[in-house]
């Protein structure tokens, strides 16, 4: 057991940080009041190799792991998770093809995205379908070698800026979860229609959006995987980006609790720091050790897949823990700031509303502790635990 990273790997964080401390927080403030996509942003981080990492060599990427892709997750959610949400959304939407996709499928959708700036969407939500993925009710019917998908799809991250989408299905409604199919679809294709931009509570910064299929025609050769197969390939694709979503919660806990702990060294009350207080000591060690606990559950469930092991348990783990310390410890920073903390000239009252996502999107933390707690009494994982 090594927990020391490589050279690379230590040069793939610098490289992550620097970028975050340059081009990210001079500029977060800005994308969370207007709401304005960083398409700026995103290219000068295209351009430095931070994005679209897990993408195979043999298609022009660099074929970095699931841990390698923490460790720029924790940098850039560190300095703006809004930010870093509409860079790490290609990863989610890439994630299908990557683990299911054809050689064919691979280099016509993924080497493009290493050749210019281009989004992504992954598009599973539905108005009346969130945690209970099989509740979808967008359909794609088989006429002739085409497909005709018809239906919405609800708080798309990237909706409005994608090139291609990553759709799921209904193929056969009576089956449930087992009559899903999984589709690349263009931007481009006839019928599709893309909503207005949700203004959300936090990470503000990230593109959030409504899409309407409506007669969209799809061929087959855009299918990934066999009929029946989308349900599957589409919770595959979290094992790889989970532990991603769970240390950019573990950046955002990270600088919650050093804005905290600056403050309650600086902050004097009844003659001495606040940080002298037992109440308030104990408090920013909570935050520590969460924040410890956090980043290692993270770069477990990324080592463990990176290994070709199966790290469903450990990534519904990593992400709940992960989430819930992003969101408690923004709250008790805001608290440690007193009325300091409550006001929107001081950052952590933008860290609390941006931790507040980290407990829905991905699978909200109750539909991980569902996953975690029927890993746990499956017989095959009982000897593992």
């Amino acid at each position: 057991m090594d927990f020391q990273l490589s050279q690379e790997q230590e040069q793939i964080r610098r490289l992550a940080k620097d970028f975050a401390v340059k081009e990210i927080v001079p500029k977060s403030a800005h994308h969370d009041e207007t709401g304005e996509f960083p398409r700026q942003i995103c290219q000068k981080a295209w351009e430095s190799g931070l994005m679209n990492t897990h993408i195979p060599e043999e298609f022009g990427g660099p074929g970095l792991g699931v841990l390698e892709g923490c460790l720029i997750a924790e940098e850039i959610g560190a300095a703006c998770t809004g930010i870093g949400t509409a860079m790490e959304a290609n990863n989610l939407a890439e994630a299908p093809l990557i683990v299911a996709g054809s050689s064919e499928q691979k280099k016509k959708f993924l080497t493009p995205m290493t050749e210019r700036l281009a989004f992504a969407a992954y598009c599973v939500t539905e108005p009346q379908a969130g945690s209970d993925v099989a509740g979808i009710k967008t359909t794609a019917k088989k006429i002739g070698n085409d497909y005709v998908l018809n239906g919405q799809k609800m708080w798309i991250t990237n909706a409005g800026v994608a090139d291609w989408y990553y759709v799921l299905a209904a193929t056969e409604p009576e089956q449930g979860s087992r009559g899903m199919t999984a589709f690349i679809v263009s931007r481009e294709a006839e019928g599709i229609s893309v909503g207005k931009k949700e203004s959300n509570m936090g990470q503000r910064a990230s593109d959030t959006r409504a899409i309407t299929f409506d007669d969209v025609k799809v061929g087959s050769d855009n299918r990934l995987g066999n009929e029946g197969d989308g349900f599957k390939i589409s919770m595959s694709a979290f094992d790889h980006t989970r532990p991603l979503v769970a240390a950019a919660a573990v950046g955002l806990a990270r600088s919650a609790m050093q804005y905290a702990v600056s403050y309650a060294r600086e902050r004097q009350a009844f003659g001495q720091q606040i940080a002298n207080y037992q109440s308030i000591a104990f408090m920013l060690a909570d935050m520590d050790k969460n924040v410890e606990a956090a980043r290692l559950l993270a770069w477990k469930a990324a080592w463990l897949i990176d290994q070709g092991k199966r790290n469903t348990r450990e990534a519904a783990i990593a992400k709940a823990f992960a989430a819930d310390t992003a969101m408690q410890t923004a709250v008790d920073a805001v608290q440690i700031f007193g009325g300091y903390g409550y006001s929107r000239e001081y950052p952590v009252e933008k860290l609390m509303r941006d931790a507040k996502i980290f407990q829905i999107y991905e699978g909200t933390s109750q539909i991980q502790r569902l996953i975690i707690s029927r890993q746990l009494t499956t017989e095959s994982t009982k000897a593992n635990v």
